[in-house]
């Protein structure tokens, strides 16, 4: 250790560490740091210590619930003999106390006693200790205040400010000083940042900017705030791939809007809105609270399902949703994310309407269905990298998404099984890989539907306790389960009853004396019993309502008036290109990890082709002599049975291969379609993929099925490359047939639905090749038969081969146009097979509209 060089001696819960300038040290819950915390409100890797060359700093990972000084959030502070930090909670969170070691070399004098680093890479004199006031009881709910700013109070006494390189000004002041009125919900600003009149505030992720925001969600050059020469402000966007939102409604991309004194700015998990001449900032660190009022769902003919649902969920709790079948679970966690709106009502995300913002509130919220939103046949790091790779920004390098995955996989215990395919993983650690899915976006409000279902006790039990120690790591987490063993976990129950009502809603020790019963399964059989009974004004006329609900329940919902679907539509957080080439990448390693599947695209159309050399193999596919009695062409059946088999085959593999790929992945698409998914990348992934793999394996088929024969030595538009002439309808008939499976996948509700339909396609193909009997003059049967790709495909053949001569018609002049003899009938033939499968496509995206989230469909 060189000479002048600082010690600094940390200590923390009678424990005391000197630390050493030459390297940096860890602070979290990982077991493998270098100071480790056993307290749920430290984040995992939370912080590090380490010395920069001219003191010593510490610096925060973007964790949970925060680093404090002084009662105030940090991201970077310059720490010295004195200081004071607080990990998790500015009050009573793990404490840390710095003191001297011993080369500690003097502070020089003009510094001040702590230094934050806070809206720009310059340093910020942080505001002198207030008091923090004590939080609201779990039960109370803040009331309607986002839209009314208040003027945030003004410290005593004046405080120095430092400019900052563009001659901003950040001032740290602390969250909800004493006698500071609500400013965001029930909150305080995090910090507030000075305006200078006519200068530009750029806010982004790079180190750059005038207000660094340390977020994954924010583009390293986001957006920035210009002061105009009139006094009045507004937004500009940087082309930021997440959005830039001004009261929860997207503004264009590269576009700009004026502010007034009520818009609020939203970039990432942080919002924003100008007071004067300042700007204040609220960072999202979960600690949000969430209410639904008056939820009430009606389908068709009038019958409700849901019924008056009110509640109000506290921040960092764990909220479990209960009932029998029937009561409307389902629908109520629909409404509660917005994938189906309620019809009455509101749901509101710390006071905010989430129908209204949903575009940038969609990512603050994690969603973990019952089935597995994972690729099985991926690895679990894999999979979590390429929805990393979907869900953050496209300038996002691989090093940050690298991070951020590993912390996660660290957070859930997941770090020994990163390497292991998801499908050899057990019920319990999948479902864990599914919420460390959610996790990477750091999510307030998580909520999970039937995650137990499937387990054993044990596992149960688990995944139970992975949920309660995610809201203890402050976030907000409501579930909805049939499991009853562990409710104790919870902080709060919602019992729905039949008819989609509410029951009960309270802590869940209270909840089996609320019903009378010694157990769960006598109150199930009450709901069943006794069906017509009114629960729900059972419940509304107790002391547990009043005591837990009625103050949410007496607040009349706002009229909910959702801007027009056009509006809601939230920016992708990836370019199209980058998407699809994600998309692709991902579905390649999909294939390339199941085996069985890659050794049956290679067998299927090799035992297709090699069935049709069975035919006449003696025989060639030219037209024979005119018989010399009548002058009139003798048919040739082999060419037109061995086009019918080839054809068959080449339709049967193209389908086969789409037809379970978009119920499979129903799930998948469903939740990444809400988090900004691309819906054309991700169809035209499909359709690159499996368009490659149709038409090598129509190639194939074509290859065994035509070597063999002999053909004419002349085509009519390759010219001598005859065989590859016949082979590229048989190629493209593959395509479209494969595109027809993707219709049949989209419209299934289960993969065991798919076979039958499969098996019904194919049937048909064969009847309307216009080989087993005359299609040309059959009123119609051959209009009919244009629908189907397998006709267009063999004319196609045909017209190379000269069906009309091969297999001339009964009636002499009765020939079929479409196998005509030239270059015309054949492009007509081709062109007619690709149109059919780009109208496939054009239905299949339709039909992919029906499984996203119906406030953001068009």
């Amino acid at each position: 250790m060189g000479h002048g060089v600082p010690e600094l001696v940390l200590e923390t819960n009678g424990r005391t560490w000197t630390l050493d300038p030459s390297r940096a040290y860890t602070l979290g819950r990982d077991p493998q740091g270098d100071i480790v915390f056993d307290d749920a409100r430290v984040s995992w890797r939370h912080a590090t210590v380490s010395f920069n060359g001219r003191g010593w700093v510490i610096e925060d990972h973007g964790s949970t619930n925060g680093t404090y000084a002084q009662g105030q959030r940090v991201q970077q502070l310059e720490l010295g003999p004195g200081t004071a930090l607080h990990l998790g909670n500015a009050t009573d969170g793990p404490r840390l106390n710095l003191t001297a070691g011993r080369a500690a070399v003097p502070a020089p004098q003009a510094q001040q006693p702590y230094a934050a680093q806070g809206a720009n890479p310059g340093w910020a004199q942080q505001a002198p200790p207030q008091q923090v006031p004590q939080q609201a009881p779990p039960q109370q709910v803040p009331q309607q205040g986002w839209q009314q700013p208040h003027q945030a109070p003004q410290p005593a006494s004046p405080v120095p400010h430092q400019p900052g390189p563009g001659g901003q000004f950040a001032q740290q002041v602390p969250g909800g000083a004493a006698g500071a009125p609500p400013a965001h919900g029930d909150r305080s600003p995090t910090t507030f940042h000075q305006f200078s009149l006519g200068r530009v505030m750029r806010i982004g992720r790079a180190l750059e900017n005038d207000l660094v925001v340390s977020d994954l969600q924010v583009s390293r050059n986001h957006a920035e705030f210009h002061a105009t020469p009139d006094g009045r402000m507004e937004i500009r966007d940087l082309g930021s791939h997440n959005g830039t939102y001004v009261n929860g409604q997207p503004i264009p991309k590269g576009g700009t809007q004026l502010l007034g004194p009520t818009d609020i700015v939203g970039v990432g998990h942080s919002t924003f809105r100008i007071v004067g001449d300042r700007l204040e900032e609220f960072v999202d660190t979960g600690e949000v609270s969430f209410s639904a009022r008056h939820l009430t769902v009606t389908v068709d003919g009038g019958k409700q399902i849901l019924k008056d649902v009110s509640f109000g969920v506290p921040e960092k709790s764990l909220v479990a949703v209960i009932g029998p079948s029937g009561s409307g679970k389902s629908t109520l966690l629909k409404a509660l994310t917005g994938y189906r709106p309620a019809d009455q009502g509101e749901v509101l995300y710390d006071n905010r309407n989430l129908y209204k913002q949903f575009a940038e509130l969609r990512q603050r919220i994690g969603l973990v269905p019952q089935d597995d939103i994972l690729h099985k046949e991926l690895t679990v790091k894999k999979a979590l990298k390429y929805a990393a790779k979907l869900r953050f920004p496209a300038d996002t390098t691989g090093a940050e998404r690298n991070a951020r995955i590993d912390e996660v996989l660290r957070e859930l215990k997941l770090d020994i099984h990163k390497d292991k395919k998801v499908t050899s993983l057990s019920g319990g650690q999948r479902k864990r890989v599914s919420v460390a899915l959610e996790l990477l976006t750091k999510p307030s409000l998580i909520f999970l539907d039937e995650p137990t279902s499937g387990l054993d006790p044990g596992m149960d039990r688990d995944v139970m306790q992975l949920l309660r120690g995610l809201a203890d790591d402050g976030r907000t987490v409501l579930v909805v389960t049939h499991s009853v063993a562990e409710l104790a976990l919870c902080d709060k129950l919602l019992v729905m009853a039949p008819g989609g009502a509410v029951a009960y809603f309270g802590p869940p020790e209270e909840a089996l004396n609320f019903f009378g019963y010694d157990t769960w399964a006598d109150v199930f059989s009450a709901f069943e019993n006794y069906r017509d009974y009114d629960w729900a004004g059972r419940w509304k006329g107790s002391q547990h309502y009043q005591m837990y609900a009625a103050d949410i329940d007496a607040v009349a919902p706002q009229a909910v008036q959702v801007p027009p679907m056009q509006a809601m539509k939230p920016p992708k957080p990836q370019g199209w290109l980058s998407q699809f080439l994600t998309l692709v990448r991902r579905y390649v390693s999909v294939i390339a990890s199941d085996k069985g599947f890659l050794g049956l695209m290679v067998i299927l159309p090799a035992v297709l082709g090699a069935v049709s050399l069975l035919i006449d193999s003696d025989k060639g596919l030219l037209p024979n002599p005119a018989n010399p009695d009548t002058g009139r062409i003798i048919p040739n059946g082999t060419a037109t049975t061995v086009l019918l088999i080839l054809a068959v085959g080449a339709c049967f593999a193209g389908a086969a291969n789409s037809v379970r790929e978009l119920i499979k992945e129903r799930v998948i698409y469903e939740r990444e379609r809400a988090t900004g998914l691309s819906r054309s990348a991700y169809l035209m992934s499909k359709v690159f993929v499996l368009g490659m793999i149709t038409v090598l394996q129509g190639l194939l088929v074509g290859v065994i099925g035509f070597s063999s024969r002999e053909i004419p030595e002349k085509g009519l538009v390759f010219g001598g490359a005859t065989m590859l002439e016949l082979s590229v309808p048989i190629m493209a008939l593959g395509f479209t047939s494969m595109m027809f499976g993707l219709i049949i996948s989209s419209l299934v509700k289960t993969a065991e639905k798919t076979m039958p339909l499969l098996v019904m396609f194919a049937i048909i193909q064969v009847v309307f090749t216009g080989c087993l009997f005359t299609l040309h003059g059959s009123i119609g049967v051959n209009e009919f038969s244009y629908l189907m790709p397998s006709r267009w495909a063999v004319a196609a053949a045909g017209a190379t081969l000269d069906f009309n001569r091969i297999s001339p018609p009964e009636t002499a002049g009765d020939t079929d146009p479409l196998w005509d003899h030239t270059v015309g009938a054949w492009g007509l033939d081709m062109a007619a097979l690709l149109a059919l499968g780009v109208v496939c496509g054009f239905f299949v995206a339709r039909f992919l509209r029906r499984h996203e989230p119906e406030v953001m469909r068009k």
